[in-house]
């Protein structure tokens, strides 16, 4: 049985193991096999992703540098552009972005293009794993039928499986290796081979009935955490307008010991899952004539958070007697979240194009991110790209407004808050040492 061959092919670590999507997903998924005693191949459309990985350099976070050159010079990892190389593997991992469309519909192009490479190569023995998040039904109503139409045959020739990626860039307690694996199979002797996969580089695999089923967690996993930030943010505009702390209410709410989990407000929701996910969860209700009010409220909520910053700011100004027209505001962070240097879906880019829209000249400090441009789904101004500055006490005073939009942990506050007159706090960065500081005025979520 192929099951049979592809379990001891990984048993005894001669399964070679193929990445497709070098990215925050797919290189610390290919660099864990790797340093596992697994050959890896990284497949790569970016040219320059690849030369950095063959010469051990890496461009994300969550992977030293040291840890690629180890298994490339091991002879154990490998990048390419050359896609004829996924015939020589034995499991095809499939790590590729899944955006949504202007019309907030999914956008599976990137599994198409590399179910397409695979469809063109496959051959017998091979298993193929979809970890790109997506809509229930994407594996065997999308993949399955394009591998099968090679003329080879499930289950006798090769085997399918969905295995959701939970990876969280810059947290430095979950990794690839101590993230339990959820593992669902088209077919039983599908999930076998995955989990027997997985489990050769993660401490816990959760196999489930189906590959819908593993999809459909992934987008749960999700739409929970995009609920309850709205339930959070809609709390946070609600304590303003009641001239509450937020932050307070939340901490006293968290004392309870059960039947509550604290959700924080923030400027809004960032990063490549939260804010696209609960999208391919009610584009799937759709289709089967079901209304996902819940999703489509928290999207409401959370989409309005930039607003309700600028609103903050704008606050904040007129008690100083001052315009927005004209006013210069320097934002503390882009990135969607801190400590990491990316920005899709950061709502720091919708907050810079409303304050544009107000007149206000923006400036920001990212230590993370050297620069920022916009495109046409973000930009509502100009459009003009934005560098990042140095944080140096002139440009804290010349501020109008700071607004701490990621809370980076290099960034020093207190320094901030001795200099500037006003700033307005949208990650609850200024703790109460620091707020007892202050020179300047604070405005917090």
């Amino acid at each position: 049985m192929i099951k049979n061959e592809l379990i001891n092919l990984i048993g005894d670590k001669r399964a070679r193991v193929g990445v497709i999507g070098l990215g925050y997903v797919g290189l610390p998924l290919a660099t864990e096999f790797a340093a596992k005693g697994f050959n890896a191949v990284g497949f790569e459309v970016d040219a320059n992703k690849v030369e950095q990985i063959n010469s051990g350099k890496s461009y994300i976070g969550d992977v030293t540098s040291d840890a690629i050159q180890k298994s490339v010079d091991a002879g154990r990892l490998k990048a390419t552009t050359d896609f004829d190389h996924l015939k020589e593997c034995d499991a095809i991992i499939i790590c590729v972005p899944t955006p949504l469309r202007k019309t907030k519909e999914p956008d599976v192009s990137y599994i198409l293009a590399a179910a397409e490479q695979i469809q063109k190569r496959l051959r017998r023995g091979q298993l193929v794993i979809l970890e790109s998040t997506t809509y229930p039904g994407t594996t065997d109503e999308v993949l399955l039928p394009m591998l099968e139409e090679t003329g080879l045959k499930l289950d006798e020739d090769f085997l399918i499986a969905f295995s959701p990626e939970r990876v969280d860039p810059g947290n430095p307690q979950f990794k690839t290796h101590n993230i339990p694996k959820v593992v669902g199979g088209v077919t039983a002797d599908s999930t076998e081979a995955a989990a027997a996969l997985y489990s050769q580089i993660v401490n816990a695999v959760h196999a489930v009935s189906s590959a819908r089923v593993a999809e459909a967690a992934k987008l749960l996993e999700n739409t929970f955490r995009a609920v309850n930030i709205g339930m959070a943010n809609e709390m946070a505009r609600l304590c303003y307008a009641l001239n509450i702390d937020t932050w307070e209410v939340i901490r006293a709410a968290a004392t309870k010991p059960f039947s509550f989990m604290p959700f924080y407000p923030g400027p809004g929701i960032g990063g490549h899952c939260i804010p696209l996910d609960p999208h391919y969860l009610s584009w799937k209700a759709r289709q089967h004539g079901f209304d996902s009010r819940f999703i489509g409220l928290a999207e409401e909520v959370n989409s309005r958070m930039p607003e309700h910053v600028v609103q903050l700011v704008a606050d904040g100004l007129n008690d100083d007697r001052k315009a927005m027209n004209g006013a210069r505001i320097l934002l503390l962070g882009v990135a969607y979240k801190k400590d990491v240097d990316d920005v899709r879906e950061s709502p720091a880019l919708s907050i810079i194009d409303r304050l544009r829209e107000k007149g206000c000249d923006v400036r920001y400090h990212d230590p993370f991110v050297r620069e920022v441009s916009f495109d046409d789904a973000h930009t509502q101004g100009d459009g003009a790209p934005l560098a990042s500055v140095d944080l140096t006490d002139q440009e804290i005073k010349s501020a109008d407004c700071i607004v701490i939009v990621t809370d980076h942990s290099q960034v020093d506050y207190g320094r901030v808050t001795e200099l500037a007159p006003l700033v307005v706090d949208t990650r609850n960065a200024l703790n109460g040492d620091v707020r007892s500081k202050s020179v300047a005025r604070i405005i917090r979520l």
